[in-house]
């Protein structure tokens, strides 16, 4: 899915033939993950439909060919299978509790979990048993039944009318069989009798079955039940709190400059160009250029980076970080769905939606499960039936069978580990693209890192300057700075920058020349000014002393790039020009070495250059003087090699290796292309986030693989001992309620991830 949120059908790029458009519906009415198995293979009946339905967040993720298919046609497929379903709309304002939200279930469970307390205690404690006590019980237990239960009936009786069968047709069937013994027990045998009573059993009860009741069985398990749906429904909005908050972090309004003067607009008036005023404390409005003002941005919401960036005329900015010092004026360069904000929350509301290799095993599991356990009910009633002759225990055998095996927790398992880890990932800057790429995480043994703006800041900077016996060194770079000034050269803007730092205005330049690929040459302050390579002032007939040439050796030596500086017939001084090592990039290898990976930079830069800066972060792999189009051969090698690639870059030209690549993280600094070509965007330009982002995607796919497991392993071990009878029906429905809570639980233990740093 690459669309944002509220948006209606977008463009999808498929392979596959027809399927053109992608759409998200918001699909109610599924209590388990039987149900979203039903809609997701009725959607994909349809000519040219691809869906993907996902019970935690209750959403269909469908591509279509629409000259087939319209998004009418969907929601009426979904209709009729018997749940409702909505075209995407704008965002609507979320609660303002989480209660308001769950109320309603609140209200239904607190009430029939106080009339159920005395219920229990009745059945439980034979001292409390007083004379006619079971008729007090079938009074407090028949509204829980009835009343307590009518979601779990309401949702059986429309999946019947649609010849299917769910959960919620497993627990109705579960707390009616029980409740219609008890009244039949009640009304047409000896349970009504002054004077009877009751003893807990932990396992199948016993007896002529006429003087047995099971109302602390049906009302309790409806209260288990209860319990378990409202816990998981705050679980779910908690797992999926990380995803809203991010959505809602953009101003709502901003200041634009109208004529000079500032007007107030609501965000959606806003227009690529328009200039618009940001004051401290306030929230950027959306992705531009600061114009006017100096200030320090707090990115931390987006990022999860809490310094302070610094920010001037001529930075970017990004929509939603706030303001942290001085008055801004930016130009807007991109508004709505183009922001960056909008393109993180398209992300990871993909990830959201899909689903890992291992969930369809359990899906197709899921939605042959109810049948098989209504045969395996079936069963156990007649089997225990003929071998004791004891209707009673039969009874409550089935009973437990079908209580013990609802799929819950197996439909749970994966979407809200990805729910909650997807939605950490975006709170620290860490996108992950599908729950597919968790796969991959696990097997990867090699990262490749692409130097220039991933290991290195990617801005040249003037490294060192070493001057001739008696030259003032202020002096050569006042007269370098002028001159390379007028050059737009990267290696010329670095020395002008430091020259401008250090001396404040430049003097002016008169008969600049540049020779490419050379260097420079013009007249400053009455000097003719040389900056250039050897061959530049040879051709000047000017020769530097061995001690300059020893430096000029040393800086190459040290993968820098060296330029003479000479005025007057004589050279004075020569400037070293390098791309520095981001100062978290040495942490970030020492991180990845930590993970199992074996590091290997990548770049176009000469060798000795790419050398060194390798051996300042501690990487013993180089591959150096790779042409843009070669670096998708080099990945492609590593792999014939029997190696897992990662490849982390952020420009254009790795956009080719990071899809070839087993798993590709695009540093969200770099380009679009790059970022789209990612399997994992890293929001933040810090190399420490690729270890973070891979550490992440490895802890949530370990998360998923335990729920799976604990899911399964609950049924394969407790429907055999419900089949034999060990397995109270009472117990059987707390069992089933704490299984569903567990998997959740132990997804929300994503939400304390923390970076290693």
């Amino acid at each position: 899915m690459t669309r944002p949120p509220g948006d209606g059908v977008a463009p999808a790029r498929d392979t596959t033939a027809g399927a053109t458009a992608s759409i998200e519906l918001a699909v109610g009415g599924m209590t388990c993950s039987s149900c979203a198995a039903r809609v997701e293979k009725k959607l994909n009946r349809l000519d040219g439909v691809s869906a993907t339905v996902n019970f935690a967040t209750e959403t269909a993720t469908v591509r279509f060919d629409p000259a087939a298919v319209s998004p009418d046609d969907l929601v009426a497929t979904v209709e009729a299978t018997g749940y409702t379903a909505r075209l995407p709309q704008a965002p609507q304002p979320a609660p303002t509790t989480e209660d308001d939200e769950l109320a309603p279930l609140r209200r239904r469970l607190l009430v029939s979990a106080v009339l159920t307390l005395p219920v229990l205690v009745l059945a439980m404690v034979p001292s409390a048993q007083f004379d006619n006590w079971q008729w007090l019980s079938l009074t407090l237990a028949a509204p829980v039944v009835v009343w307590g239960g009518l979601p779990f009936h309401t949702a059986t009786w429309l999946n019947l009318r649609h010849r299917a069968a769910t959960m919620d047709t497993l627990i109705s069937m579960g707390t009616l069989a029980a409740f219609g013994w008890s009244l039949y027990a009640l009304f047409f045998g000896a349970a009504g009798m002054p004077g009877m009573r009751m003893h807990f059993a932990w396992t199948a009860s016993t007896g002529d079955g006429s003087g047995q009741i099971y109302l602390e069985v049906a009302s309790a398990v409806v209260v288990f039940l209860l319990t378990g749906r409202y816990l998981e429904a705050r679980a779910k909005r908690r797992s999926g709190a990380a995803l809203r908050a991010l959505l809602d972090l953009g101003a709502k309004d901003v200041a634009v400059l109208r004529d000079g003067t500032e007007v107030r607009v609501p965000l959606d008036d806003l227009r690529v160009g328009d200039r618009f005023v940001v004051r401290p404390g306030e929230k950027i409005a959306t992705d531009g250029v600061v114009v006017e003002g100096s200030s320090a941005v707090d990115e931390s919401l987006l990022t999860g980076e809490s310094v302070p960036v610094e920010v001037s005329p001529g930075s970017d900015v990004t929509g939603a970080t706030v303001n942290a010092g001085g008055r801004l004026v930016v130009r807007a360069t991109r508004v709505g769905a183009d922001t960056r904000l909008a393109q993180i929350g398209r992300l990871v509301v993909a990830a959201q939606s899909g689903k890992a290799p291992v969930q369809r095993l359990a899906d197709r599991i899921s939605a042959v499960f109810v049948p098989v356990v209504l045969l395996v009910a079936v069963v156990t009633l007649v089997v225990t039936l003929g071998a004791s002759g004891d209707p009673v225990r039969a009874f409550t055998a089935a009973v437990a069978v079908l209580i013990i095996a609802c799929p819950c927790a197996l439909g749970l398992a994966t979407p809200t580990a990805l729910l909650v880890g997807t939605g950490r990932g975006a709170q620290l800057g860490l996108l992950i693209k599908g729950p597919e790429i968790l796969e991959s995480t696990r097997r990867v043994d090699t990262i490749v890192l692409d130097k220039t703006g991933t290991v290195t800041t990617g801005k040249m900077t003037l490294r060192d300057v070493h001057t001739a016996p008696g030259v003032d060194r202020d002096e050569v770079l006042r007269f370098a700075g002028a001159l390379e000034d007028a050059s737009e050269h990267p290696i010329a803007a670095a020395i002008a920058a430091e020259a401008r730092a250090r001396s404040g205005d430049l003097p002016a330049v008169q008969g600049f020349a540049g020779t490419p690929g050379r260097g420079v040459s013009g007249v400053v302050e009455g000097h003719a000014v040389l900056v250039g390579t050897p061959a530049h002032l040879a051709e000047w007939s000017q020769h530097p002393d061995t001690d300059l040439v020893a430096a000029f050796d040393r800086a190459q030596a040290a993968g820098q790039t060296a330029v003479y500086v000479a005025w007057d017939g004589q050279p004075r001084a020569v400037l070293a020009v390098g791309d520095t090592a981001k100062a978290t990039s040495a942490q970030a290898v020492a991180e990845l070495r930590h993970l199992g990976l074996h590091p290997v930079l990548l770049t176009g830069d000469n060798r000795r250059a790419a050398e060194a800066v390798a051996t300042a972060v501690g990487i013993d792999e180089v591959v150096a003087e790779v042409l843009p189009e070669d670096k998708v051969a080099v990945v492609r090698r590593l792999q014939r090699d029997g190696r897992v690639v990662a490849m982390v870059g952020d420009g254009v030209n790795d956009a080719a290796a990071l899809a070839q690549a087993d798993l590709g993280l695009s540093m969200g600094s770099g380009t679009d292309v790059a970022i789209e070509a990612g399997d994992i965007t890293l929001v933040r330009g810090d190399l420490r986030a690729a270890a973070d982002g891979i550490r992440l995607s490895r802890r949530t796919l370990r998360t998923i693989k335990g729920n799976l497991f604990w899911a399964f392993a609950y049924n394969v071990v407790l429907i055999p001992v419900a089949a034999f009878g060990l397995l109270s029906p009472l117990i059987a429905g707390a069992a089933m309620a704490f299984s569903s809570v567990f998997v959740v639980t132990n997804s929300l233990r994503l939400r304390r991830f923390r970076p290693t740093r």
